[in-house]
């Protein structure tokens, strides 16, 4: 991977940890995005949903510049809220779109002393 694919995932990363931040929920970029097993884990972002003193859901991000991979997906989701995905003999997936993670965030009772917006990414 070149320097400015790498470049392109950390800003993407870097927006979805400030899209929950100004939700209100904290949320890290794990340094070296999946390249180190950074707090256990090589996931791109840990997104505290109940708190910054519970486990976070560790997050992969994925982005692509002609959405290959995501069309079907959207096109499947529709308007709908929330698109369940089972693959014979596995457990089912779901994907959401951001309005309807943003309110189910919102939901969730948390601290809400967020003083991460000073924080590196």
């Amino acid at each position: 991977m070149g320097a400015s694919q790498r470049r392109r995932g950390a800003d993407i990363e870097r927006e979805i940890k400030r899209l929950h931040l100004d939700l209100g929920v904290h949320a890290e970029r794990v340094p070296l995005s999946g390249a180190s097993r950074y707090q256990n884990n090589g996931a791109d972002v840990d997104v505290y949903v109940f708190g910054k003193d519970e486990a976070p859901l560790v997050s992969e991000v994925k982005a692509r510049r002609n959405g290959a991979g995501f069309l079907t997906l959207e096109k499947w989701l529709g308007e709908n809220d929330a698109l369940f995905l089972r693959r014979n003999n596995s457990p089912p997936m779901v994907v959401l779109p951001w309005r309807i993670w943003a309110a189910l965030l919102q939901k969730f009772p948390r601290q809400r002393e967020c003083r991460c917006h000073a924080a590196p990414a």
